[in-house]
């Protein structure tokens, strides 16, 4: 008894805090939850990013979902990248079950159903607010990165973007690039070599291939306008609650390329357009990104480097970045040192290559008296995750290997009809689901280009005609060339001379 009493004090002690928080849970001693023993993260340190990892199948959603419908209630809003198609239902509130409620008793807090704000996203063709970027948005070193370009393609690519700005050629989508490319080697070659230098064909030729395989992953959805406005992820509905806005990317998962495209230039453009905040008491914005291997797996080094840097930068602004994932080893280490709250939900040692990742993992975390941290990651339950967070000052909590609370909402996908319903009553699909197609660098220069050939055709007419015209002139009659001919003459005065004789 003396030792859970010890533990209680630990964990109490651990997890005091002066300001606001979110409750994940009551922590376990021995398998078992000590009731009231709260497991508490500050609103203040939710800018230091995290990570929630475990098995397929462990309760990494739902965590998620908790941390969502929390946040939302706090009034803060949420972005999440909703892979899987079950994050919907946050929407509606939770119909309530038995085992939910004596979940809830162990850990020492009521439980409420609640829905909550929600706005559906879409990067692709599926319903909901359009997700759109303009390729000037994106500046030519973002692109070389997602594009993987070498060195003398990126300054290509700087080159195309000046020429652009200096004739005022809107690069709004990636027709408008391939065209100005084309045209830097083509019907522009003199223009381009006389004020920026000779562009190499076969170089232009690399970047189009690129920018081709980036279309084939449907990324001619995403870049054009109108652009979307990272400040209306920041609202707050009628009730103070933040809302809760999810990126439907369930046809998308084949296509990590377009997944990290997307991520990458909105980190950038959140980055670029919030102000410096310093350490506030709750954080501005929180985005989870599911599945975050995805952004990883076929990520350059160069793309990793700007990835790193952002997670690095971005805190100062008041966003906090939430990696949700299957093992921590699919988070590269220099992002991994960068995370401040991490929800560990159990892992399953099947092969050697498993264990060697467990020992990993559990070296991640602060030892602990009161656990076994490799024993523990393999013996939680579904629901039960070991927690590691930042307490006010930025130091470790204890570790706590802990029986999480039940989402409020609904734990499953709206059906199409409720879908629909939230997606018409959302005043931002109104705002952007409109296409614009205003005229660009394509269509400018097909006009110029049209332009070009129609005067060189108009002057290659006048030069024929002028050839022919001076063919004409210089022609002598036949009767006339027949007349003034020598032999012709000869014969003439030899007939003459005949006749005076």
């Amino acid at each position: 008894m003396a030792t859970k009493e010890a533990f209680f004090d630990h964990i109490e002690k651990g997890y005091t805090t002066k300001g606001d928080y979110i409750t994940m849970g009551a922590a376990m001693l021995e398998g078992e939850a000590v009731t009231n023993a709260l497991v508490k993260v500050p609103l203040k340190t939710l800018n230091r990013h995290g990570l929630i990892a475990g098995a397929t199948g462990t309760g990494k959603t739902k965590t998620l979902q908790v941390l969502a419908e929390n946040l939302s209630d706090k009034g803060i809003p949420v972005l999440l990248m909703d892979l899987k198609g079950d994050l919907s239902g946050i929407a509606k509130p939770s119909p309530g079950h038995p085992k939910i409620d004596e979940r809830h008793q162990k850990i020492g807090i009521p439980f409420e159903a609640k829905n909550f704000p929600v706005e559906i996203l879409s990067l692709s063709e599926q319903d909901g607010v359009k997700l759109r970027a303009t390729v000037s948005e994106f500046g030519p070193t973002l692109l070389s990165r997602i594009l993987d370009l070498t060195t003398t393609q990126e300054g290509i690519m700087a080159v195309i973007f000046k020429y652009c700005d200096d004739n005022k050629l809107p690069l709004l989508d990636l027709k408008d690039l391939k065209k100005t490319l084309q045209y830097a080697t083509g019907a522009g070659k003199k223009e381009f070599t006389a004020d920026y230098g000779r562009i190499s064909t076969s170089s232009t030729g690399t970047i189009l291939r690129k920018i081709i395989e980036l279309e084939q992953q449907g990324a001619e959805l995403f870049f054009g306008e109108k652009s979307f406005e990272v400040d209306d992820l920041t609202r707050i509905d009628e009730n103070g609650r933040g809302y809760v806005n999810i990126i439907r990317l369930t046809d998308i998962q084949d296509r990590p390329k377009l997944f990290s495209t997307f991520m990458l230039s909105l980190l950038a453009e959140i980055y670029a357009t919030f102000p410096e905040q310093g350490d506030n008491d709750r954080p501005e914005l929180i985005l989870f990104i599911d599945e975050a291997h995805l952004i990883f797996k076929e990520a350059s080094k160069a793309l990793l480097d700007q990835i790193e840097s952002i997670v690095k930068l971005i805190r100062s602004k008041g966003i906090g970045l939430y990696f949700v994932t299957q093992n921590p080893t699919d988070v590269p280490n220099e992002v991994l040192a960068q995370l401040g709250l991490k929800v560990q939900h159990a892992l399953r040692a099947f092969t050697a290559r498993d264990r060697k990742a467990i020992k990993l993992t559990a070296e991640n975390y602060p030892e602990s008296e009161y656990y076994d941290t490799k024993e523990v990651l393999t013996s939680l339950g579904i629901g039960e995750a070991l927690i590691s967070a930042l307490d006010e000052k930025g130091r470790p909590t204890p570790l706590a290997a802990t029986l999480l609370r039940a989402p409020m909402s609904r734990m499953d996908i709206l059906t199409n009809g409720e879908l629909k319903e939230v997606i018409n009553a959302s005043k931002l699909t109104k705002k952007y689901n409109d296409v614009l197609d205003r005229e660009s660098a394509y269509e400018i220069l097909n006009k110029k280009i049209e332009k070009a050939e129609a005067v060189a055709a108009e002057e290659k007419t006048k030069t024929t005609s002028r050839r022919a015209t001076t063919r004409r002139s210089t022609r002598q009659n036949p009767v006339i060339k027949v007349l003034t001919s020598a032999t012709f003459i000869r014969g003439v005065l030899g007939v003459l001379k005949k006749v005076i004789r």
